[in-house]
């Protein structure tokens, strides 16, 4: 009997160490704060290309003003599915052709690969615009010209 009651003791004694003495005051509920939009700088000039770079450039059209716009530089694989970031940059559309240059590392360039630039512009949190897929197939400086931004399905 005395192991009984030694059990109980040390139950009751845990028991009174994980209650609280008095109810906590409810926290009053306030929504979170709203997410700073990120900040994207107007595009720099990127000074001299150096030797182991290339770099693709051209316009972007039908961007509104505002817009977010990411471009990547994507090795796809046989499934259509991005394996490899060889270059990126953001930007702010203004409403008008958008000149863009994305420099890249020519030895990171995969022989053989498909290699894909990629563009999509979206507006308070929104996907609205996309960029059919451009094939580059060859790493070297190439002015690509006018590219038009198609609607997002």
């Amino acid at each position: 009997m005395p192991s009984k009651s030694l059990v109980l003791l040390a139950l009751l004694s845990l028991l009174a160490a994980c209650s609280s003495d008095a109810p906590k005051p409810a926290a009053s509920v306030t929504p979170p704060a709203a997410a700073p939009a990120p900040v994207i700088k107007a595009p720099v000039d990127l000074g001299p290309l150096p030797a182991y770079q290339r770099q693709l450039s051209g316009n972007l059209l039908g961007v509104p003003a505002g817009a977010e716009v990411e471009m990547a530089l994507l090795v796809i694989d046989s499934r259509g599915r991005p394996q490899k970031l060889l270059a990126s940059a953001k930007q702010r559309g203004t409403a008008q052709p958008l000149p863009f240059q994305l420099r890249f590392a020519a030895e990171a360039f995969p022989a053989g690969s498909r290699v894909e630039l990629r563009a999509r512009a979206s507006q308070s949190g929104q996907l609205i615009l996309h960029l059919p897929a451009v094939q580059i197939s060859q790493p070297t400086t190439q002015l690509l010209g006018n590219l038009e931004m198609i609607k997002a399905p």
